[in-house]
Order: structure tokens, then C-alpha cells, then sequence
């Protein structure tokens, strides 16, 4: 019960607004099933369909078999109406065919709203050719074809400030209320990371990194203050303040905007120096999340991570010392991971004792280099078909079971603080019985 509003939906619609179209919009964040949508599509009775994922937040990029067969639906359902449907998201990027093959007119890729603005103003328009239209994957003969490539859009200020008054607000309100006693809402300031950790899929927004300018952020704020008034954000950047400067700047636009709201982000430790953590301190951070992977420095290096098991620890002290909760994610399973790669990790988290930790296993992303690199051991399942479910989808060093119960013990000490030395040699015992037949042999092993 952490709802939080479709970002990328919201901006869309209001550049369609601003575009003249008249938007309505289907939240699913709170609907029962496909029923709830097809009411909506008889209420409004559209002639363009746009189903668009929130790309702002990280879970869309672990495509699970759940929000593929939804999406299915929904284009099935829209289609049936005499709709015309367009689609966004990283795995109708990576799975076009199946969308087109569902009914869709159109896949646009990347960001998409540009795209998609155009288009839906060609289609208004009466013009059924959307082959003009950059950005796009259209139904082919055997394969789907392509339009022209659309460059990025590089000055992200010119976008509008997300379409909340399409929303149930108090919908969400009531659903964070009830389970966490507090109201968070999301934004983000930037689109993109310019980092190369080789199983990090960037479908959307790729290598580059484009940010909001300080006072467009504050600017964004000082309206959300007053239209939604939450009690907390959550910055869905893949990186929140790149460098200490538009920190610094931000920090500044907040306290002459009267806007601070506390707030959660995601950063490197690398990042993490004096200066930056002072200036998001004085911005309202609460809670920052960095990327520690591992204690292990040799599965951080296999990552391609550019960061250091040293650094880490460093800056997870320097958020602390200056009254922000610091927080890890782990990631199990990432070959050549072994038993003592583990102990390394437990012990990292015993001895600098993050705030808070969230542990997944290592999940081969289409288009990255470790997926390239494993999906010959990839069988019939390629997706989880919930975000929860932690099973391994190639072999690694240890099944499926063991690494649950890895991930349950790192939970049970990290929550509690007391260290169960007892259950880490029992599960040091089982673990010869865990290992997989055949596991992964990461290059440097070879």
C-alpha cells in the first residue's frame, strides 16, 4: 500500500490538453480488474486509446507477466470499441510484436510523449498515416516497422506539470493514510543516468541525463504544496542531484519557495560526499537509497558499477551524521557471487547498519549486457509475474529457495539488529545442497 500516481501518464495528458485535445483519464492504481476499465471506456466513449507505463518508476522496467496480460487486455478491450490505441513503455518497447499483434496502431518508443502528441493530433486530425511520425514502431509485413528515430528532448522544462486534477487525490490520500499514517507523492526532476552498471536497462531515457532546472522544481513544488499537499515525496529520479551545484541550487529555490517537503531519492554512494549530503539536508531529504549491491567488491566490479564497497561505507556515516536515513539496496545472486561473497555483504550491513535495506536477486533486463550474457540459461519463464517473487530466471551460484532464505535472514538482522550467527551456519550447512547444476560462469572466472 504504496500507491503512487502514473508520472508519465500525468505529463502526457497534460501536454495533450495543451495540445487542445480533450483527456480523460483510467487510473488503474486502485481498479478491481479489466471491468473497471471497460466502464470507463463506455463513460467516455473515446475515439484514441494511449496506454502508457510509468516510466519514472524503476518496478516498470521488471516487466512481469501480470502487467503484460493487463496491458493485453486493456488494448484488446479498446480495441473492441473501435478505438484506436498507441502504446509507451519498456516492454512494449521490448515486445512490440505482441502489442501490435493485440491491436495496437502504434509503439512509441523512449519517452514518448512527444511522439505521442504528435500523433494523437495526426489521428484527430483525420490523417491515418502515421508514418510520419518519429519515434514510432508501426504494424509491418513479418516484423514491425520503423519511423524516423526522434532525438531526446533535452530541455525537459518544457514539459508541463503533471495533470493531477485528472486524479483521485484522496483515493491516495486515504490508501497512505490508512497504512502508513503519512501522504507521499512522487515527482521527478531529471530523466536518465550516465552510469554503466551492465545489468541496469535504461529503455527509456538511456545513457544521458537531462535535469529540470532548480526554480522549474520548486516551481512544481510550490503547486504541489497547495493542490495535493502531502506529507512526504518520493523523487522517482534514477538519480536525484547529480552534482553538488544544482543541489546547492535546489536547496536554495526550496527555502526561498517556503515548498520543503521531506523527501526520499536514490543516489550512488560515490555521490554522497560532505557537500552534496549538507545541501540535500538543508532540501528536506529524509531518506536516501544507494545502490550498495554488495559487500563484495569483486560482484560490485563484475557490475560494471563504477563504485567502491569503501565508499559505501563512507557514505552511509555521512548521511547519518547529518540526519538522513540511509538505505540499501541489495542484490543477490549477481554471478560470480559465492557463500563468501554473502558473509562479505552480511557483514557489511552488520558493521555500518543501514537504516533500512531492500534485497532482490540479480533479474536479466532485456537489452543489457548481463542479460546478453546469461540468456542462454534464460528457459521458458523470462519474467516474474509479480516484482515480489525473487525467483532466479537463469542459474546462478544457488537456487531460488536458498537466496529467499538469504534475503529473510538479511531482513530479520537488519530490522532487529541482533545477529543470528546460529541460522547463518545452518544455512552455510545447506548450502552445498542449494547449488545450482550448472551455474553461470562469469567472465571473470573464466
Amino acid at each position: 500500500m504504496k500507491p503512487y500516481s502514473p508520472l508519465s501518464t500525468l505529463i502526457l495528458a497534460a501536454l495533450l490538453r495543451e495540445g487542445g485535445h480533450d483527456v480523460a483519464l483510467f487510473d488503474a492504481t486502485f481498479a478491481h480488474g479489466i471491468e473497471d476499465f471497460e466502464k470507463a471506456l463506455d463513460e467516455y466513449e473515446p475515439r484514441i486509446v494511449v496506454l502508457m507505463e510509468d516510466n519514472f518508476n524503476f518496478l516498470t522496467k521488471m516487466c512481469t507477466t501480470n502487467r503484460r496480460e493487463s496491458a493485453l487486455a486493456i488494448i484488446g478491450a479498446a480495441r473492441a470499441r473501435g478505438c484506436r490505441v498507441a502504446v509507451n513503455g519498456p516492454d512494449a518497447a521490448d515486445m512490440p510484436a505482441a502489442y501490435l499483434a493485440a491491436g495496437a496502431a502504434a509503439v512509441a518508443l523512449g519517452e514518448g510523449e512527444m511522439a505521442l502528441a504528435e500523433l494523437v493530433g495526426l489521428w484527430n486530425g483525420g490523417d491515418n498515416n502515421a508514418s510520419s511520425v518519429a519515434g514510432l514502431l508501426l504494424p509491418g509485413a513479418g516484423k514491425p516497422a520503423s519511423t524516423p528515430a526522434r532525438p531526446p528532448l533535452r530541455d525537459i522544462d518544457r514539459l508541463p506539470s503533471p495533470a493531477w486534477d485528472l486524479l483521485d487525490i484522496d483515493a491516495y490520500r486515504r490508501a497512505w493514510a490508512g497504512a502508513h499514517g503519512v501522504f507521499s507523492w512522487n515527482m521527478a526532476t531529471s530523466r536518465g543516468c550516465p552510469y554503466t552498471c551492465n545489468w541496469c536497462a535504461k529503455p527509456t531515457f538511456g545513457r544521458r541525463y537531462e535535469v529540470r532546472s532548480p526554480t522549474h522544481v520548486a516551481n512544481e513544488m510550490i503547486r504541489l504544496k497547495a493542490e495535493v499537499a502531502p506529507d512526504h515525496v518520493w523523487f522517482a529520479d534514477d538519480i536525484f542531484g547529480l552534482d553538488t551545484d544544482w543541489t546547492t541550487g535546489f536547496a536554495r529555490e526550496v527555502t526561498n519557495g517556503n515548498c520543503r517537503i521531506p523527501f526520499t531519492m536514490q543516489s550512488r554512494v560515490n555521490l554522497m560526499t560532505e557537500s552534496m549530503v549538507d545541501a540535500l539536508a538543508r532540501a528536506g531529504a529524509r531518506e536516501v537509497w544507494l545502490g550498495v549491491e554488495s559487500g563484495s567488491q569483486r560482484v560490485v566490479d563484475a557490475m560494471d558499477k563504477g563504485a567502491s564497497v569503501a565508499a559505501a561505507r563512507t557514505a552511509t556515516r555521512v548521511l547519518k551524521a547529518h540526519g538522513v536515513r540511509a538505505c540499501w539496496f541489495i542484490q543477490l545472486g549477481y554471478p560470480p557471487e559465492s557463500w563468501p561473497d554473502i558473509l562479505a555483504t552480511r557483514d557489511l550491513i552488520r558493521e555500518e547498519n543501514p537504516d533500512e535495506i531492500g534485497v532482490s536477486v540479480a533479474y536479466p533486463l532485456p537489452g543489457t549486457a548481463f542479460h546478453a550474457r546469461v540468456q542462454a540459461q534464460l528457459g521458458r519463464q523470462r519474467n516474474w509475474t509479480t516484482t515480489g517473487e525473487l525467483a532466479m530466471l537463469f542459474q546462478g551460484t544457488y537456487s531460488t529457495e536458498f537466496y529467499r532464505k538469504v534475503r529473510d535472514l538479511l531482513h530479520a538482522e537488519n530490522e532487529t539488529g541482533i545477529w543470528n550467527d546460529e541460522a547463518w551456519n545452518g544455512l552455510e550447512a545447506e548450502a552445498f545442497h542449494h547449488r545450482s547444476p550448472h551455474p553461470f560462469q562469469h567472465p571473470l572466472e573464466a
